[in-house]
């Protein structure tokens, strides 16, 4: 299952331009504000009921799988939204959860790419969320513990970025590093946009490590660069070369 979050701003961003464009009125307006508070919370509670603590649900199983590392993505992906619509209760007892029964020293081998947007992002923005008097949803009992999280899993990231060109492995293992036999290659994605997630826990933990090697890892992809400043899609993490030249995208 696409995480609610995503299905939620999709559907705000089509509604908002059919507002705009088509004089939708305050009540109309109203109404597909609802529905997409419907559609989130159809979403999150059959993940709830039928597949949590499993990262995602099979919707027409009904059932829970793995797909990153095993420890309910979809609930760290959720929690901003949960925050967005006001649902204190949700939020809190997600946070408290999380808190208490996530773990990341853990035999799994996670996406670089996909654990940082979705799972260290998450954490990220929880914690700031849930620390922050002006969000209107700070939990008073809440001690920094999706900080300290965050900071774990990107410490254990933080081998796959030990390349001779600086841009990290597309993957690597929680508990043990980079695998010998784990790919050279490695999307440009991958290594080129880490830098917010990693920028912003420097700044949280006052631990420079994370924006240096991000940072690193941009600096290495500009650098090959094409002659009309673009990259490509693929490219080997140790030689440098690119193993696909051409970006595109698959409609």
């Amino acid at each position: 299952m696409e995480a609610p979050k995503l299905l939620l701003l999709i559907l705000c961003a089509f509604f908002v331009g059919k507002s705009l464009g088509d004089g939708v009125t305050p009540q109309e307006a109203k109404e597909l504000r609802d529905e997409v508070r419907e559609m989130f919370y159809h979403a999150f509670n059959g993940y709830m009921d039928h597949a949590f603590p499993r990262d995602e649900l099979r919707p027409l199983s009904c059932g829970g799988e793995d797909t990153l590392g095993g420890y309910a993505l979809t609930l760290i992906d959720s929690l901003d939204t949960l925050a967005l619509l006001g649902d204190r209760e949700r939020f809190t007892s997600s946070v408290e959860w999380i808190g208490k029964n996530l773990r990341f020293d853990i035999n799994k081998t996670v996406s670089i790419f996909e654990t940082t947007i979705r799972v260290l992002g998450g954490l990220i923005s929880a914690h700031l969320i849930a620390s922050d008097y002006n969000t209107g949803m700070r939990i008073p009992t809440y001690d920094n513990e999706l900080l300290h999280l965050a900071e774990d899993l990107a410490r254990r990231m933080l081998p796959a970025f030990d390349t001779p060109t600086g841009i990290p492995f597309g993957s690597v293992n929680l508990l043990h590093g980079v695998d010998e036999n784990e790919s050279k290659i490695t999307s440009t994605a991958g290594g080129g946009t880490l830098t917010l997630e990693f920028g912003i826990l420097s700044r949280l933990t006052n631990d420079p490590i994370f924006e240096q090697v991000a940072k690193n890892a941009v600096r290495g992809l500009w650098a090959r660069r094409s002659k009309i400043n673009l990259v490509g899609a693929h490219i080997d993490v140790f030689s440098g070369d690119w193993t696909q030249k051409v970006t595109f995208f698959q409609i």
